[in-house]
């Protein structure tokens, strides 16, 4: 099965690179399908561009907010992966940790507005997701947590930290450090509409950090020999995510698990991960999938070539049904003062993992993607994503069915008609999806994730006021109900 899909990938690569922009048409776009981007808050990489200690400043911050999200959605994004936890510090209002200074200048001061709450109104209002990102195990270098103080949590929970040269780490095999974490993640969902929280560096630290935890393997290893550790530490890692999980579904059980792995999961039989996989950091992320801790999966996947297809393929063989592996592309590599890709690297990942029925893609980071870098953003929102797209439902209880279609009614008014609808009342929270209905074209999505119960068409063609339009109702699960015309 691996061959023949690698022997497609080859086939595919060809063919994309050929199509890419000598136009040919390319493949038609999933109904549903993930449209991610990473939006980092760590240091302001992507946003806030600078901190703001009065009105008028915090006001510029969200107004920069506002165009980098509307860019997205122009660019044909339906997930914002936004970074809500930093480095033991927050982008939102919490009653565990300090706030990150980055949004005023000083850290554990609070800005004059919650930033997690601001961006996940306004995706909302843009009919995107907003996923909380929480970064898991980092605590951040040792100056960033001496200006913290006694908030810093080295200081509030020694135990559960290691101090590794320059920086700060939190010990996964103490006992302790999954219910901090899933506490952290509960907050965030009892207290935030997020759409989904997304786990980072869930993992052990790379060799380059100087991350020891003999000691914890001596006292916690249950006299496990040297050569079981390593089971040990994906078992520690497990122990968190399953923790973290737990709490957040017992809040609100539709909010989408999920979390970035190193991008290759382990060696494959023909293809070596050359030591960096997320097997060998403590991510049995295949098994999480499979168990149903995760809903989704974003593998950072920022290499090309035989460190990408086989790989990408090796993600889509261990995909059970009703989740999505969404493959995390390296898009700064586009960059002169990176790796300088051609943009062909990019668009034939795109369309392989799409051939592939990978769940989509995630791109790194958002300024990037702002930037245009070599004309990426420009193909996205004339090519690739030209045509809208729902995200992937996830796996709702066996009580929780498919909402009823809304009662529409249709009112012409001028030049526009006017769709309108009762609330559908439904277990989970709905949203709704309107569709121009072409038999010979296929039906066209409008507008999608609507909160109103009302939506004004405005054809180009007058004629368009007597073609048929749909609503449905589709619910946080992503379960759509049946069309009402």
């Amino acid at each position: 099965m691996l061959r023949r899909l690698l022997l497609a990938c080859l086939c595919l690569s060809a063919v994309c690179s050929a199509l890419a922009f000598g136009g040919g048409e390319t493949a038609v776009p999933a109904q549903r399908e993930i449209r991610a981007v990473w939006l980092t808050t760590f240091s302001g990489l992507d946003w806030p561009r600078r901190p703001a200690a009065t009105p008028a400043a915090a006001e510029e911050q969200k107004q920069t907010l506002c165009r980098l999200l509307d860019r997205m959605r122009e660019a044909g994004i339906n997930t914002v992966l936004f970074q809500a936890r930093l480095r033991g510090t927050t982008a939102y209002a919490s009653d565990i940790e300090p706030w990150d200074g980055v949004f005023t200048g000083v850290p554990a001061r609070a800005p004059l507005y919650d930033p997690l709450a601001f961006a996940v109104a306004e995706c909302h209002r843009r009919g995107m997701e907003c996923h909380a990102w929480i970064v898991s195990f980092p605590i951040g270098k040792t100056d960033a947590v001496k200006a913290l103080g006694n908030r810093a949590l080295p200081r509030r929970r020694p135990a559960l930290c290691q101090r590794c040269g320059d920086q700060w780490m939190m010990d996964p095999g103490v006992p302790g450090t999954d219910d901090y974490l899933a506490d952290i993640c509960a907050e965030v969902a009892r207290k935030y509409d997020v759409d989904g929280i997304h786990l980072d560096y869930i993992r052990y630290p790379e060799k380059s950090i100087a991350f020891n935890d003999n000691a914890t393997f001596k006292k916690y290893g249950k006299g496990l020999s040297a050569a079981q550790k390593a089971q040990w530490r994906r078992d520690n890692v497990t122990r968190c995510v399953r923790k973290i999980t737990a709490k957040v579904k017992a809040v609100r059980p539709w909010i989408k698990m999920s979390c970035a792995p190193i991008g290759k999961h382990a060696d494959l039989r023909r293809y070596s991960a050359m030591g960096w996989s997320a097997m060998a950091m403590g991510q049995e992320a295949q098994r999480w999938l499979g168990e149903g801790l995760m809903d989704w999966l974003f593998p950072m996947m920022y290499f090309d070539g035989n460190h990408f297809y086989p790989f990408a393929a090796d993600w889509q063989e261990h995909t059970p049904g009703g989740a999505a592996v969404v493959p995390g592309l390296g898009i700064w590599f586009l960059d002169s003062r990176e790796r300088n890709w051609p943009l062909t690297d990019i668009t034939r990942q795109l369309a392989v993992c799409r051939a592939l029925g990978l769940g989509g893609a995630a791109f790194f980071r958002a300024k990037f993607l702002d930037n245009n870098v070599k004309g990426l953003f420009d193909y996205l929102k004339n090519d690739f994503y030209a045509a809208p797209a729902l995200t992937p439902a996830i796996k709702a209880p066996a009580d929780c069915p498919p909402p009823p279609p809304p009662a529409v009614k249709k009112e012409r008014q001028g030049r526009r008609l006017l769709l309108s609808w009762q609330p559908v009342p439904h277990a989970a929270p709905v949203r709704y999806n309107v569709y121009r209905i072409d038999s010979l074209r296929g039906n066209r999505l409008l507008a999608h994730h609507i909160d109103s119960t009302s939506f004004a068409v405005y054809p180009v063609l007058p004629a368009l006021l007597h073609s048929r339009y749909a609503v449905t109702a589709i619910d946080a699960y992503g379960q759509e109900s049946m069309p009402a015309e």
